[in-house]
């Protein structure tokens, strides 16, 4: 359920934000900031890298402290309502409010990330290994039916605008605002019956005579460099993070580029764009359910190996689109791709992972997923700007699938499960 509430954050202000920045914030003729004029695929591929920065720095201290203290639904809550709040807030921004809207965005890109962190720390808790990836796999289905559903309402008052008495610009910002109001309301059912295992340690008796807050902070510090010091040892689990970091800085780029693409360097109505976002979300619940099935057959492994084939067809064909119907056919394509590859790469990990540590582990899990969504979206933008083309950009995130896709098949996933149970872990 907190993939219901959640998901309609990535559909409606992730897939509906980027088109309203780009033809109401910013405009066909770019921003004037301090002193020199950009496009907005620019601005947005910046701040979205400037708030995987963010996660890069907070997530994994987060995970050791909520270990720890058993607050991993705490801090869920926290950054869940945060986000929620400022996902909300963008209803107030109104054209030329270029940094107060890429600020806000921040904030609650900034909420989503690292509450992710938190939730995703659950899994191992709460499922078997022999089933991680069927729950994982669902958890994404039902944000997609979730997002969707949200999303499909969002479209349909934009699409309506004139019959209720609204300006486009108006109705997108009630959609967008809808999206936050829908997170915080399920995020609240979600907390009601979410329960989390009691701490097991008490803090050491080193971080006492001092403010609590500081003793915890001052804890998940260390630990956290302990946790990347257990993690150099580890192989196989190494080469797996280091796979990740590279194919999802492909997929991150084009989840997040892909609206503000079609806006900016296709011309494609809004309309269209955002009718392709609400057939990505019904495709990628068959995609995510799919993939599971694909997986029980013949491995994790191998099924996101697939998985990063087809996403290296995605860029390739996006260089090459024009039309309406081209945008369409690219967004079934990401469907089918995108929730299989994100749900199983997640439940892959946990099976490899110690489960008394799994927020610290899932925060590492972050680290390398937001420092992939640092620089994918950063190089886009350079490119788009050096380039005056989108369209280089997209095709360039070839390189990521091929580097990610090597460097999985470099795996061992037994000895890498095997090394949990050891000494040394």
């Amino acid at each position: 359920m907190y993939d219901w509430a959640n998901s309609a954050y990535i559909t409606t202000a992730v897939g509906l934000l980027p088109i309203f920045f780009a033809s109401s914030i910013v405009g066909e003729h770019g921003a004037l900031i301090f002193g020199k004029t950009y496009r907005a695929d620019t601005l947005w591929g910046f701040i979205v890298g400037l708030a995987g920065v963010f996660s890069f720095v907070m997530a994994p201290v987060l995970g050791a402290i909520a270990d720890f203290s058993a607050s991993k639904k705490r801090f869920l809550t926290v950054f869940a309502y945060t986000g929620a709040l400022f996902c909300t807030l963008i209803y107030f921004c109104h054209s030329g409010d270029v940094l107060k809207t890429l600020l806000f965005f921040l904030l609650s890109q900034i909420g989503f990330v690292n509450g992710n962190v938190f939730y995703d720390a659950f899994l191992p808790h709460i499922a078997s290994q022999g089933k991680m990836d069927d729950v994982s796999a669902k958890g994404y289905a039902y944000g997609y039916i979730g997002g969707g559903l949200q999303f499909a309402i969002a479209l349909a008052l934009v699409s309506l605008h004139d019959k209720v008495g609204l300006s486009k610009e108006h109705a997108a910002r009630i959609g967008i605002a809808m999206a936050g109001v829908w997170w915080a309301a399920f995020t609240f059912y979600c907390m009601r019956f979410l329960h989390e295992p009691p701490a097991e340690k008490k803090l050491p008796s080193e971080y006492g005579g001092r403010p609590e807050w500081l003793a915890y902070l001052s804890l998940g510090i260390s630990r956290t460099w302990r946790t990347a010091m257990r993690a150099l040892r580890f192989r196989h689990l190494l080469i797996f993070l280091a796979a990740y970091m590279m194919y999802n800085e492909g997929i991150q780029t084009v989840i997040n580029m892909a609206t503000i693409y079609g806006t900016s360097e296709l011309h494609l109505p809004a309309s269209a764009l955002m009718l392709t976002l609400l057939i990505i979300q019904f495709v990628a619940i068959g995609g995510s359910l799919g993939f599971s099935k694909i997986a029980d057959r013949i491995g994790t492994k191998p099924t996101i190996i697939f998985g990063l084939v087809i996403w290296s067809g995605v860029v390739v064909y996006a260089y090459f689109i024009h039309s309406v119907i081209e945008f369409f056919v690219l967004g079934m394509i990401v469907g089918l791709a995108m929730g299989g590859t994100q749900a199983l790469s997640r439940s892959y990990y946990g099976s490899m992972i110690p489960q008394e540590s799994s927020a610290e582990f899932f925060g590492f899990y972050t680290v390398f997923s937001k420092f992939s969504a640092i620089w994918g979206p950063w190089a886009f933008a350079a490119i788009t700007h050096f380039t005056h083309s989108a369209r280089t950009a997209i095709v360039s995130l070839i390189t990521f699938f091929i580097l990610g896709l090597g460097l999985l098949l470099m795996v061992n996933e037994e000895k890498a499960r095997e090394a949990r149970t050891t000494a040394a872990f």
